[in-house]
């Protein structure tokens, strides 16, 4: 990587870090002593504003560089990230937004405990969280690794472990000094970056190629090595019968995962009505939409122009098919457009690390504050405020964040991802949906729930191939792998569901019925509604 490719990367990355620190120092100056202030931005936001916000968040590094990534490499087969981000969505407008709007305050436990006794359920559903999200920062850290191993020549491990730590520095700034309100604009000036880059991008793949989409997946498919095979479902997932089912496992978790993501949900309550909750929703499906259309067009150009032979030598998971994508199309290294166009790219796909940490950061550390420290504070102790346990949370959360990121830096980060998404479906939508729609759900049945579902997925996770007993694991030197999928979410989705079922009717402990008259009335009319 040439001098100049460096230089112009670094300055405009240093430039998008000066103005999100100048919007947090800004925001920081205003009041925000309240949890109201600090968790939901003061409710303030409009449903535009919140929907580019949501889209922020959820177009991670998983989506910009690991899932062109896995296009390029396996074709069909990578695209099943595509497409199970942007059908999650759909989950979400129909069965979440509205009425987690309308039942909660700032987390998920909030859903949960207004019908239930409070301090099991906040324990649970706080402690699933916090899983979910540092297993989701995870793989915005090994992202952030694989980017500036590119940008600097991956001539030493020891400044992609120093990016990975300045990484979790500046996030816990954010979080600690700016809460939701600068989290929120830090994400709208993401969306804007990322969805132009990767405008461009298309709009030049699509001109290399004349236009003819037809042209473009052919060429990726005679690179590729595979021919026709490329553009057909199996290449990663047809093998025998256990890819066939991680694939069906990934697809489950992908669509399902969504709606139990914590940083997800807690933008809901950013906007001040059910409403505007529902329209935020309906900005962000379209923007995340064409956002995910075009990652198809960079991930098949990826492979017709670079090949994937190069990208998997850049990195072998495929996480810089498209800086080396923008190097191709600004003409090749050492021309004045592919340094350009590369500086560019590098510099959006970090403010998007950046900006995705921040999110996943502040809705950890309000679980750890909201629901964990709140419950399990003794009664007799000197109270201490909500938000500065929360800001102390970020430091730490953002300590394990870095740790796990240096130790799984050689995976996919779409594939970390998938992980967390498994995560989330099988301990947090299984006890959200009850707590909804079921009349008789119990206490029990909620705490079995989430413990039923989360306890499964990371041990069965701990068991895969992707810990142990593969060249490509975690720790490829040793193997206790006795779970043969790679994505648990098809065993421990289910578990999640059933735990629920069965702790509720095995409880002696009747449903209360008002309780539950009352939530529903709320989560459908908005009456009652913070």
């Amino acid at each position: 990587m040439t001098g100049d490719h460096q230089t112009l990367a670094l300055l405009l990355f240093s430039t998008f870090v000066a103005v999100t620190l100048a919007i947090t120092t800004w925001v920081s100056r205003k009041r925000q002593g309240s949890a109201e202030e600090f968790y939901a931005g003061g409710r303030l936001f409009s449903p535009m504003e919140n929907g580019f916000a949501i889209a922020g968040d959820y177009m991670s590094a998983a989506s910009f560089l690991g899932i062109s990534g896995l296009i390029a490499l396996y074709g069909y087969d990578g695209m099943l990230y595509s497409v199970g981000f942007l059908v999650a969505w759909l989950v979400v407008l129909f069965l979440v937004a509205e009425l987690v709007r309308n039942c909660g305050r700032f987390t998920l436990a909030d859903v949960v405990a207004a019908r239930m006794r409070e301090r099991p359920v906040r324990i649970a559903a706080g402690t699933s969280s916090v899983t979910v999200s540092v297993m989701y920062l995870v793989a915005q850290m090994v992202g952030a690794g694989s980017l500036v191993a590119l940008l600097l020549g991956g001539t030493t491990e020891a400044a992609r472990t120093w990016t990975v730590i300045g990484v979790g520095a500046l996030m816990v700034i954010y979080v600690s000094l700016g809460g939701m309100r600068a989290t929120t604009w830090i994400q709208i000036v993401k969306a804007v970056l990322l969805l132009g880059g990767t405008v461009t991008l298309t709009a030049l793949v699509l001109v290399r190629f004349h236009g003819d989409f037809d042209r473009l997946l052919r060429t990726a498919a005679e690179r590729s090595g595979h021919g026709e095979a490329f553009l057909a479902p199996g290449l990663a997932y047809g093998g025998d019968w256990t890819s066939r089912f991680d694939f069906i496992s990934l697809g489950l978790a992908l669509v399902l995962g969504t709606a139990g993501l914590p940083h997800i949900l807690s933008r809901f309550y950013t906007v001040p009505t059910a409403r505007a909750a529902r329209r935020s929703v309906v900005w962000s499906i379209g923007l995340i939409g064409g956002f995910y259309l075009m990652t198809i067009v960079l991930g098949f150009g990826a492979a017709a122009l670079v090949g994937p032979g190069a990208v998997r030598a850049s990195n072998a998971a495929g996480n810089t098919a498209v800086p080396l994508l923008a190097l191709d199309l600004g003409g090749g290294a050492g021309s004045t457009g592919g340094t350009v166009l590369f500086a560019v790219v590098a510099a959006v796909a970090f403010a998007t690390i950046l900006a995705v940490v921040a999110g996943i950061t502040l809705a950890s550390s309000a679980s750890v504050a909201h629901d964990l420290y709140a419950s399990l504070r003794r009664r007799d102790a000197k109270p201490c405020s909500e938000v500065a346990v929360a800001r102390i949370a970020a430091v730490g959360i953002g300590a394990v964040a870095i740790a796990l990121g240096l130790l799984a830096r050689d995976l996919n980060v779409a594939f970390l991802v998938g992980l967390a998404f498994a995560v989330a479906a099988s301990a947090n939508l299984p006890v959200l949906l009850y707590s909804l729609f079921w009349r008789g759900f119990t206490t029990r049945g909620a705490v079995w729930a989430v413990y039923g579902g989360l306890v499964p997925s990371v041990v069965l996770m701990l068991l895969s191939p992707v810990v142990s007993g593969s060249p490509q694991a975690l720790f490829p030197g040793v193997d206790f792998q006795y779970f043969p999928l790679q994505n648990p979410g098809l065993v421990s989705i289910p578990l999640g569901f059933v735990a629920g079922w069965l702790g509720t009717v095995t409880s002696r402990e009747a449903p209360d019925e008002a309780k539950h008259a009352e939530t529903e009335v709320r989560s459908l009319t908005g009456a009652g509604a913070v």
